[in-house]
């Protein structure tokens, strides 16, 4: 199991100790120190099945900055403005096998 989270994210902290008391075998990456790679978050966003304006947070400052509520971009310009600002995308995202989840997941529910 990948967990991508930011370590001050409380959700993130949650989630991380939950799969933790499960004894998963979990690798953890803090994608505000390791950011992704437009080809990286592709494939994951590929992985959720959901488009990239459903990993958006609508609660990040640089949403209501870049006013993404009204302006309508394409696919390929969302996720470049998340590799360019990853507070924009919904975390944490947990890896299993072929799939990712994202945002408030119980990893129990991933077996």
């Amino acid at each position: 199991m990948k967990i991508f989270h930011k370590s001050s994210c409380i959700t993130c902290k949650k989630t991380i100790s939950q799969a933790d008391r499960m004894s998963a075998d979990i690798e953890k990456r803090d994608f505000f120190k390791d950011p992704f790679s437009e080809s990286e978050l592709k494939k994951i966003i590929k992985m959720t099945g959901k488009k990239p304006s459903e990993l958006l947070r609508k609660r990040d400052k640089m949403f209501k900055e870049l006013d993404l509520e009204n302006k309508k971009k394409t696919d390929s310009q969302i996720i470049k403005l998340m590799v360019k600002y990853p507070g924009l995308i919904l975390r944490p995202i947990i890896i299993t096998k072929n799939k990712a989840f994202v945002g408030k997941v119980d990893p129990k529910n991933l077996k």
